[in-house]
């Protein structure tokens, strides 16, 4: 069957106003585009709140089990269709929940688990399946929704075999979570030592002890304008590390994207926020790496984003290239990557 077979009915955004008002009396917070993705990790701090109508808060107004999907917006390299899930937790941090003009929600059948369908919804959108769904308007991409949805096939399964699909992936997922915070919690440590090693230059001398606390020789560097120990010296970075750009193959030709070679963007650190990068939101083909002047870049490089958002580290650890928003450091000797990436943060 279709995926729109699986589908109640469809509920239209409401980006309302600003302040109350006397047509506009009933707060909500509405979700935007920007705001699926953070959803997702449970941050719901930046959604605004709005005022809508009374019937608009009756009619719009969205409940536990309801899905939005993005239908204005992208980039070249990132669809419309993202989708998000109304859960408890949300509804219960927010209370009243409706959706921007540039989203649009739906509900499901009984006979569908919301989270099966709003899983599987992802899994198309990671195979970047809505990209062939897209039309503009005035230089804004919008997705052919029902058109999409319609195209998709889904196997009718029962319930219950949905759920415990459902249950699995969201295990997997709470234990991706939990390990995502012991490593932030371990990040957080790690920088804590580099300053002390390498910036209040206590790191362990010959003995085991803190150098500089210790009576380690400190000497005055001129060009620094401090004090550095005895041994040290500094350097520019391209000294230490070969200095590359990005560049993005033409997104006309669909044959330069869907390869087997690993891009990656700004979007993609900033989505995972990560310390390390192994893919990308989409991969490039030989043809397309060949038609523009990307570079492959070695495990361990380091990646900077210089366009927005400007400033996201992230070191690589796997073979990939980059769009034209990056300048990226490839190491000259080994076992310098960990030390240039907190240097440079």
């Amino acid at each position: 069957m279709k995926l729109i077979e699986t589908i109640e009915t469809f509920i239209s955004g409401d980006w309302g106003n600003e302040s109350h008002t006397e047509d506009t009396p009933c707060e909500v917070f509405c979700v935007r585009g920007a705001d699926i993705e953070p959803i997702k990790n449970q941050d719901y701090n930046h959604i605004p709140k709005r005022y809508i109508s009374k019937r608009s808060y009756e009619n719009k107004l969205l409940q536990v089990g309801d899905i939005i999907v993005e239908k204005s917006g992208g980039s070249p390299t990132q669809s419309t269709g993202r989708v998000c899930l109304i859960t408890p937790n949300l509804i219960e941090k927010l209370q009243s929940v409706d959706c921007s003009n540039f989203c649009a929600a739906f509900r499901v059948k009984k006979e569908w688990d919301a989270e099966y369908i709003y899983l599987y919804i992802q899994h198309f959108y990671n195979m970047g399946a809505f990209f062939n769904f897209e039309g503009k308007t005035s230089g804004i991409k919008n997705l052919q929704l029902e058109q999409a949805y319609q195209a998709i096939e889904i196997k009718p399964i029962s319930i219950a075999e949905q759920k415990k699909l459902a249950k699995t992936i969201r295990t997997i997922d709470g234990k991706t979570a939990i390990n995502r915070s012991i490593n932030q919690n371990l990040e957080a440590m790690a920088k804590q030592l580099y300053d002390y090693w390498f910036v209040q230059f206590d790191f362990p001398d010959e003995n085991g002890r803190p150098y500089k606390s210790s009576g380690g020789e400190m000497v005055w560097n001129e060009k620094l304008k401090r004090k550095i120990p005895a041994s040290w010296e500094n350097k520019n970075i391209e000294d230490i590390a070969d200095v590359y750009n990005g560049a993005t193959p033409s997104t006309i030709n669909e044959q330069n994207y869907g390869g087997d070679i690993v891009w990656i963007t700004p979007k993609d650190l900033s989505d995972q926020k990560q310390k390390f990068v192994y893919q990308g939101e989409r991969n490039i083909s030989q043809a397309g790496y060949n038609s523009c002047s990307t570079h492959l870049l070695p495990p361990n490089t380091i990646l900077m984003s210089s366009r927005a958002p400007i400033g996201l580290l992230s070191i690589a650890k796997t073979e990939l290239c980059t769009n034209q928003g990056f300048k990226s450091f490839v190491p000259k000797a080994e076992n310098i990557s960990t030390y240039l990436y907190y240097y440079l943060n």
